[in-house]
Formats: C-alpha cells, structure tokens, sequence
C-alpha cells in the first residue's frame, strides 16, 4: 500500500521549495531529508532538547513537533539563512565564536537561532532571564555560562 502524497510548499531562507511528502512530515524532516538542509539537528524528536530551533515568521519553533504542511505560507528562516549573502556570519554566529560558547557544535544551530528570538523579544534584562529563555535548549558539553555571555554580549549591540 503507498502511501499518499500531499503538495507542500515551503518557503526557507527566502526560497520557495515546492514539495510532494506525506502529511505526517515533520518540519525537521523536510528541511533535512528533503531539502538536504542538515544545519537543523536531530536531537530527541520529542521536543524536549531545541536542536531543531527554527523560526517560523519570526518565532523560534521547534521544527520536530511542527508539521511541513503546517508551515506551509509561513517564512521559515534556518541556521543556513542567517549569514549574509557575503558570508559575514549573523552577530549571534559571531558571539557565539568570540565567546567560546560552543564545544561540540551538535546544540549550537538550535542554541542560536533561540538565542536570537531571547534577544528579538526581550528576554535579555538580566543573566536569569537569558538563562530562563534558553532552558529549553540543552547543551551536552554544558556550555552555558559562555551562552549566556553571547547573548548578553548581543543584546547589550542592539
């Protein structure tokens, strides 16, 4: 028995990508499997750990738990749209360098692109807050104290 098919049309990074997929699809899943857009990471598939942090019309969202379908007419912006058309990495990649505030790299996608959204909505005014935004973005190599740093770092720029 085949499965059916349904037409998505997803706009990423300021693309449009016409899709036939299940509608079972998760964002995370289109964007990886189908777009071979692999900046967005597999952590726990549950949405408990924000490796597949991405914005959808400017709202960190959690690509896991979100259907392709769903995100069909909405801007959806990944860790690969965030440099410039000339390279220079975003202020949160760049801080995110400066303040040594990743080791093993698999959390970082997802740590920025919620970082970003801490700082686009105000969440800055104290370490606690930063920290309180970001809980829901887990760090195997417990580099939080250098995340924390970054964002206020960024947040102080704006």
């Amino acid at each position: 028995m085949s499965v059916q098919t349904i037409p998505v049309t997803l706009e990423v990074n300021g693309h449009n990508h016409s899709l036939h997929l299940d509608p079972r699809t998760t964002l995370l899943d289109a964007l990886r499997e189908h777009l071979g857009m692999t900046g967005t990471k597999v952590g726990c598939n549950h949405g408990t750990c924000g490796a597949c942090t991405v914005h959808i019309d400017g709202h960190a969202r959690l690509a896991c738990l979100t259907l392709a379908a769903a995100a069909t007419g909405h801007s959806i912006l990944t860790i690969e749209g965030l440099a410039a058309a000339d390279g220079t990495p975003h202020p949160m990649q760049a801080a995110f360098v400066a303040y040594d505030a990743l080791q093993c790299g698999y959390c970082t996608p997802g740590q920025i692109m919620s970082a970003i959204a801490c700082v686009a909505e105000g969440h800055t005014r104290t370490d606690d807050e930063i920290r309180d935004y970001m809980s829901g973005n887990l760090c195997r190599c417990a580099a939080y104290p250098n995340i924390v740093a970054a964002v206020r770092h960024v947040a102080g720029a704006v």
